[in-house]
């Protein structure tokens, strides 16, 4: 039998909770819904570094960032004597590897690499927009901003059009485009360009949205299709609970999220939800296309995202905790005939086991740093627990988080700070329990310590135990230009920050 297609869609800052088909009955996402009637859906996965560059190089290499030496926004650097290449220490690149076995591959949308924003990713045809760019040159490289200026000059006037970030970041917005002109919908129909054009091979797709990452800008009529007072106020416990995470009160600042109230945050949530309507209407298209060609139930269809946002729950807006409003992600995956339409999985699964499933759906499997997802849905023993890092280890934004069965345990070395959550019986995580299970934070905690003696982590360690810093706030500051680092502005993102 010829190898299946396999089509990776990709989401900006999507919440698993976002999506209707996960029990949302304020959002309509039929075309997600539709995706997940037709594969599983993985309801305990998650982003294990829940940033934006970290995670996009996981996806790609099937590498957790202690391999890949990108533990948060920042020029990935690898520690404790690993190779100095990315490729080098991970091993190729994913559509490297699935040209290497006979696919025709394309990519399309948003990349987020570092150092440099036009990296070869060994993909046959690829198709880049950034949601912001390093410099006017890279601005100038955009496919989809070259794409505006040649079919659509009325609109080249517009500075920013993806919508007004610094201190509109948390804004309410509408789209200065129409529908057929967002960079939303040139990546969908260059997607399904790219679907529609063959040769013999099978091919693998790359499909990747800028949205929803605020700004909240859906284009006309989605940015009205939610009524703010049918959206619920976000979640809330103690600020010692909410804010014991140090980035949280940190980023709130950076990003001109820290004043906003109830009512603000209700128009927010509309707005996004307007968005992710929107990219669901994108996602439509491109099925639509699948289901055109003759192959279409030899086609895996894959659908992630990179993390999700706060939208103000836990006194938090962005990401880079480890709440799940954060760091778990959809996952869906679908194969018509090899997997049961409709269904639930309930295992760990995280975006590092995506490298491994694609593979194994290739006929070759490469779990690397991760798992197959394919052997969990055939019987396959189920991963009993799951480690997750963020902040570069020897430092005081290095925190970490550790899964098995209900129980999630998060170390800070901040403050030396730990919480311990049952997100059974609360799975919104409102009360932490580390000083009443205080046997079972110290059982998880040795479990993450032990897994940290590794290379890439050993710097989180002292004595085989958690590096501990005197807790301290860092100087808030205010993002003040969008082109970050492009002469002229007056403001330069410290690496570490990078939102």
């Amino acid at each position: 039998m010829k190898k299946p297609n396999i089509l990776l869609l990709f989401c900006d800052q999507l919440r698993f909770d976002a999506i209707a088909a996960h029990g949302n009955r304020q959002v309509r996402t039929p075309n997600i819904d539709r995706l997940a009637a037709r594969g599983v859906t993985f309801t305990n996965a998650y982003s294990t570094c829940p940033v934006c560059v970290p995670a996009r190089y996981t996806l790609r290499t099937g590498r957790e960032p202690f391999t890949t030496g990108c533990y948060q926004n920042e020029c990935p650097a690898p520690m404790d004597g690993l190779a100095a290449g990315m490729e080098e220490r991970c091993g190729p690149y994913l559509a490297r590897t699935m040209a290497g076995l006979g696919y025709r591959t394309f990519g399309i949308g948003k990349f987020h690499t570092h150092p440099e924003a036009y990296e070869d990713l060994g993909y046959e045809v690829k198709i880049q927009t950034e949601e912001i760019w390093n410099s006017a040159a890279d601005k100038e490289r955009d496919d989809y901003i070259r794409f505006l200026r040649k079919d659509h000059p009325a609109f080249d006037h517009i500075e920013q059009p993806h919508g007004e970030r610094t201190d509109m970041y948390y804004m309410p917005q509408t789209s200065p485009l129409p529908a057929g002109a967002t960079v939303e919908a040139y990546v969908a129909g260059r997607a399904a360009e790219q679907i529609q054009a063959g040769d013999s091979r099978p091919w693998f797709g790359f499909v990747s949205f800028i949205g929803p990452h605020p700004p909240f800008a859906p284009p006309v009529p989605f940015n009205r299709m939610y009524n703010p007072d049918h959206m619920t106020n976000p979640v809330e416990s103690a600020l010692e609970n909410d804010h014991a995470d140090e980035q949280i009160t940190f980023m709130n600042r950076l990003i001109w999220a820290d004043e906003i109230g109830h009512h603000h945050a209700r128009v927010l949530k509309a707005r996004y939800y307007g968005e992710i309507t929107y990219i669901d209407s994108c996602i439509g298209h491109i099925l639509d296309e699948v289901e055109r060609r003759p192959d279409a139930d030899n086609t895996v269809i894959l659908l992630a995202a990179d993390h999700g946002d706060h939208l103000g729950d836990h006194h938090a807006w962005q990401k880079e905790s480890y709440f799940e409003q954060a760091c778990r992600i959809p996952l869906l995956i679908s194969w018509p005939g090899r997997i049961a339409p409709g269904s639930e999985n309930d295992t760990l699964a995280c975006l590092t086991d995506l490298f491994g499933t694609i593979t194994a759906a290739a006929g070759s499997p490469e779990p690397r740093d991760g798992t197959n997802l394919l052997s969990a849905l055939e019987g396959g023993p189920p991963r009993e627990s799951l480690y997750a890092c963020y902040g570069r280890p020897g430092t005081p934004q290095f925190k970490c988080m550790l899964r098995r069965g209900p129980w999630k345990y998060i170390y800070m070395a901040n403050g030396g700070r730990e919480q311990l959550f049952h997100l059974v019986n609360d799975p919104l995580e409102l009360s932490p329990l580390q000083a009443a299970q205080p046997e079972i934070a110290a059982s998880l905690r040795a479990e993450a310590e032990a897994f940290s003696d590794r290379p890439g982590l050993y710097a989180a360690l002292a004595s085989g135990r958690f590096r501990a810093f005197p807790f301290r706030h860092r100087p808030f500051t205010r993002i003040h230009q969008f082109d970050i680092n492009v002469p002229g502005n007056t403001f330069t993102m410290p690496a570490e920050v990078s939102p």
